[in-house]
């Protein structure tokens, strides 16, 4: 029996236990009531980043609010992520470790709360302090692993704390740097956090489930996308509670549900913890999320810039507004494929499919006030396409494949 089934069944956490590690072929391995509670709060620090997205680019300073959106969301992608592969090795679900998380989940909210003021006035000081409460918080957690573990093992765990550390402080010299250097710091730290399991691994590999991480992702990557559908009905409600512009929001909203019902679809149509087992890529897929994440929810700030130039709220054009919402779109079908997609891909027509339809949907961006239907109509073609496809070349349809692929 596992820990986490056996404080379930006590009705709450057990006693502190040593932080062994949770086995790769643990049968039955799911996401439990706190990762799903986790993700819930995150949702929330992607939501005020999409926002402040979305105010940037309708104000005509989209270069900036693009470069503010990507430094914030990679403070909460990266702390969402390390996170999510520590509890697939080591969720004991005892006390400890529950407070820990919790202090994390406590860390998001603070860093959300700043992300308004790291757009506006480049002031990062509540995003970093919000960052550093999740971070050093989960140097606990690997002290507590280290405290447990023997050889290679507790090596790996002082190397993922003593890292995280460093980088802390390198975080903290960001603050004080000139403007006009900090994207350029930014990405130097930002490249030295994500060396960090690189690095710390090379001892041992911890002890990761592929099905969990799978279903972690692809869950994550649901939430994204629901809060990209609220987003945009805001949006749209926002609209008409000002303006008698139904004729042309109807395209827009649905546009925009076509976009977002194909890109679930897309991300799920193949088994991803296979590939996760099987290969030596779970580095790269992992942090390829970053743009999958992103772009997810950048859709929906997109589709709420899409509706504010159609009521004339927004300081951009037609053409502008529609590359919000057909840029992402596009980087997301594209990314899903080098990622996964296109290795469970038979033939060229299968395989060309969502790079064409990639480059379909930018086009789509100089069909103006009618982009975002177009874009959608391109994506709904896209799936209807993909399961022809796969029919006629005699595999099995999403119904065999989605419950693997979701985790």
């Amino acid at each position: 029996m596992t820990s986490t089934s056996a404080s379930a069944e006590s009705g709450g956490p057990g006693p502190r236990r040593r932080m062994r590690a949770r086995r790769r072929d643990e049968a039955h391995r799911a996401a439990t009531p706190l990762e799903l509670f986790f993700d819930l709060c995150f949702v929330v620090a992607v939501n005020q980043a999409g926002l402040q997205l979305v105010h940037a680019v309708a104000e005509n300073h989209a270069g900036h609010g693009v470069l503010s959106y990507a430094m914030v969301f990679f403070a909460i992608w990266w702390a969402w992520m390390n996170f999510t592969w520590f509890a697939s090795a080591y969720d004991t679900d005892d006390i400890p470790y529950r407070l820990v998380t919790l202090i994390q989940i406590a860390g998001v909210l603070i860093l959300a709360a700043g992300v308004a003021r790291a757009f506006l006035d480049q002031d990062f000081v509540v995003v970093f302090v919000g960052y550093v409460v999740m971070r050093i918080a989960l140097v606990g957690q690997w002290l507590r692993v280290a405290a447990s573990t023997r050889g290679a093992e507790r090596t790996t765990a002082l190397r993922y704390a003593g890292g995280i550390v460093l980088c802390q402080i390198g975080w903290l010299a960001l603050l004080v740097l000139p403007t006009h250097v900090r994207p350029w710091a930014f990405l130097v730290l930002a490249l030295a956090e994500m060396a960090v399991p690189l690095i710390a691994e090379r001892s041992m590999a911890t002890s990761w489930h592929a099905h969990h991480i799978a279903e972690r992702y692809g869950l994550f990557t649901i939430i994204v996308l629901g809060e990209t559908i609220l987003a945009a009905t805001v949006g749209v409600r926002s609209a008409l509670d000002v303006s008698n512009a139904l004729g042309v929001l109807v395209p827009i909203a649905v546009g925009g549900l076509l976009i977002v019902f194909a890109a679930w679809w897309i991300y799920f149509a193949v088994p991803v913890h296979v590939r996760l087992e099987a290969g030596d890529e779970a580095f790269l897929w992992g942090y390829g999320h970053y743009v999958i994440f992103a772009c997810a929810a950048a859709i929906g700030a997109g589709l709420e810039v899409a509706v504010e130039t159609a009521v004339h709220k927004s300081h951009i054009s037609e053409v502008a507004a529609a590359a919000a919402v057909t840029v992402p779109t596009a980087a997301f079908l594209l990314t899903v494929w080098l990622l996964h997609a296109r290795h469970f891909k038979h033939g060229l027509w299968q395989q060309l499919l969502l790079p064409c339809s990639a480059l379909v949907i930018l086009l789509c961006t100089l069909a103006g006030e009618h982009a975002v239907l177009a874009a959608g109509l391109v994506a709904a073609a896209t799936v209807a396409t993909g399961e022809t496809l796969t029919r006629r070349a005699g595999r099995p349809g999403p119904r065999a494949t989605a419950g693997a692929s979701a985790g």
